[in-house]
């Protein structure tokens, strides 16, 4: 039998109060994985298939976060110790995107090509991380050299991605490419 395959929906940001709650920064827009009675999975960043399971008894938006109330966590003590954990679900459990979005997890590993490469060019890289600063979205895109590019993944600057061939068009505005390749 297969292991279950966990998408990291959220991290836990710190405890919240004396009553066992924590603050969760949440990367999911389906609110029904914090739901009373949802079961969500902890465990160390980059590690989600490894962890503990938590039944969630309450949530409710405080300050832009979640503050969650999990079974088995009685006490500020408790939520203490979770902080920094990743909140998985089942990618069995994720609702299914709008039809012109996709899963951040789908988008990792992707090759990334240039809207102006011609169909002989290589690849620029590959799409080795989505990063949320509160603001664009940033992917981490490994060039042929090693070298890290941070890339705003504007709906503009991405025209297109295809799941199916694993591969993602990029149009950088001018100089973006320059600053981290050094041309």
């Amino acid at each position: 039998m297969a292991e279950e395959k966990y998408i990291i929906v959220g991290h836990v940001a710190r405890a919240h109060g004396i009553r066992g709650e924590v603050c969760v920064d949440s990367h999911a827009d389906s609110p029904s994985y914090f739901e009373r009675g949802a079961v969500v999975r902890l465990c160390p960043p980059g590690a989600p298939g490894r962890g503990r399971d938590y039944a969630v008894r309450a949530a409710r938006v405080h300050k832009e976060r979640l503050l969650v109330t999990l079974d088995g966590v009685p006490d500020r003590n408790a939520a203490e110790t979770l902080r920094g954990l990743s909140v998985c679900v089942p990618a069995s459990k994720l609702a299914p995107p709008d039809p012109d979005e996709v899963f951040l997890h789908e988008l990792l590993g992707l090759r990334v090509r240039l809207a102006t490469a011609a169909p002989a060019d290589p690849d620029l890289g590959v799409l080795e991380d989505v990063r949320d600063s509160g603001g664009a979205e940033l992917w981490v895109i490994r060039d042929r050299q090693g070298r890290e590019i941070l890339f705003p993944a504007a709906d503009e600057l991405v025209p297109a991605i295809d799941l199916e061939a694993r591969v993602v068009v990029i149009d950088p505005p001018p100089g973006l490419l320059e600053l981290y390749q050094g041309e």
